[in-house]
């Protein structure tokens, strides 16, 4: 994992907002988030089982995550590398992986050493850029 330095960190956004315009650039919230926070996540290169991410991370502080007008904050965006396990699980059903349904099987390495590193935080750098000034995020004070 590589934080990135972003103006993102500490900035609100009620959540309905947020989803619409990180939406637009590409990020979609993960699929491990609790009812207090969550990641936005967008995939910066793959390359068969192995991806390069980008990940926004929040908190909800007002509200409960399923509703639009829960206010969320940022915390430092980071990029990580995540190599999928292709095999079967030998803790779960292997009828369920050999079918597709085995969607939670742990990856082989979830925080995998990131080659090209200046590469990936450049590019992470610049796709928050893109997003980070608009203005349903608020700046804190």
């Amino acid at each position: 994992m590589i934080e990135l330095k972003t103006s993102m960190p500490g900035k609100k956004a009620l959540f309905g907002d947020a989803c619409t315009v990180l939406g637009e650039h590409g990020l979609q919230m993960g699929g491990n988030w609790d009812f207090d926070k969550g990641y936005f996540d967008t995939i910066l290169h793959q390359d068969g089982d192995d991806s390069i991410y980008l990940r926004v991370p929040f908190d909800v502080i007002d509200g409960m995550l399923d509703e639009d007008s829960a206010m969320i904050e940022f915390g430092k965006p980071f990029i990580i590398r995540h190599v999928l396990n292709i095999g079967l699980d030998d803790d779960d059903s292997p009828v369920l992986a050999a079918v597709g349904l085995d969607q939670f099987q742990k990856p082989d390495d979830p925080d995998a050493p990131i080659p090209y590193s200046e590469k990936w935080v450049e590019e992470g750098e610049a796709h928050v850029s893109r997003f980070s000034e608009n203005a349903v995020f608020i700046a804190p004070y």
